[in-house]
């Protein structure tokens, strides 16, 4: 939505950045749009509304700020590990990992983002919105693509690559309500934790399991 009146887009980065404070801090279900109107200091309650419509409109203009970036990075990442001609899952971890955790050392703004990304995937029933449109330009995608070869067929079925994303995001978002500067460390140990995930075998019981679902749900659409 665009805005005639003076400073409109000044209003616009201050309620974003106003939204990135108070999830940061609270989580994107506990705060409302009227809050981040008062917090921008709008004198319009409302303000929220005028420029996002919802707290759907004003979450997803949140992630647009950020993924360019993250997406960026990533790529970066991925040109790197392409041009070694080296399969490797930790450099994929590492792929998935880095970009986000860039985060880190962008303040509060970058601490409402991860908050932002970890509770719309901790949702009963989450999505891959939080990373960015699915198409083929993404770098999600891309990421996805260049592990799968090197995955379980099993592990693919599974959903391994959205559960470690799922796991690193968290990870990070916790991370980011420390006061703690130096990330090196840590950031290496989630990129092993995750690339331990990813090349995690799948045991005969899920397996097993798995297989006993799918008959299942075959035998059920027959049903109908």
């Amino acid at each position: 939505m665009t805005s005639t009146q003076p400073g409109g887009k000044e209003t616009r980065e201050r309620l974003l950045e106003a939204a990135e404070r108070l999830f940061a801090e609270r989580g994107i279900d506990a705060v409302s749009m009227r809050e981040i109107s008062r917090e921008a200091g709008s004198r319009n309650v409302i303000a929220g509304q005028y420029w996002f419509g919802d707290k759907e409109g004003l979450v997803a203009a949140l992630l647009n700020r950020h993924n360019p970036d993250v997406d960026s990075r990533r790529h970066a990442l991925l040109d790197a590990y392409e041009a070694s001609s080296v399969p490797d899952i930790t450099t994929l971890a590492a792929a998935l990992v880095r970009p986000l955790g860039a985060k880190l050392n962008q303040g509060v703004s970058g601490a409402g983002y991860l908050r932002t990304m970890a509770d719309l995937l901790t949702r009963a029933n989450p999505s891959v919105e939080p990373f960015g449109p699915a198409h083929p330009g993404s770098s999600m995608v891309r990421w996805g693509s260049l592990l799968e070869p090197l995955l379980e067929p099993e592990a693919v079925l599974l959903h391994r690559r959205f559960l470690t994303a799922r796991f690193v995001v968290v990870e990070l978002a916790l991370r980011a309500q420390t006061e703690r500067k130096d990330h090196s460390l840590f950031l290496s140990h989630v990129i092993d934790v995750a690339a331990g995930q990813l090349t995690a075998p799948v045991s005969a019981e899920t397996h097993r399991l798995r297989l006993e679902r799918r008959a299942k749900m075959e035998k059920d659409v027959k049903k109908t």
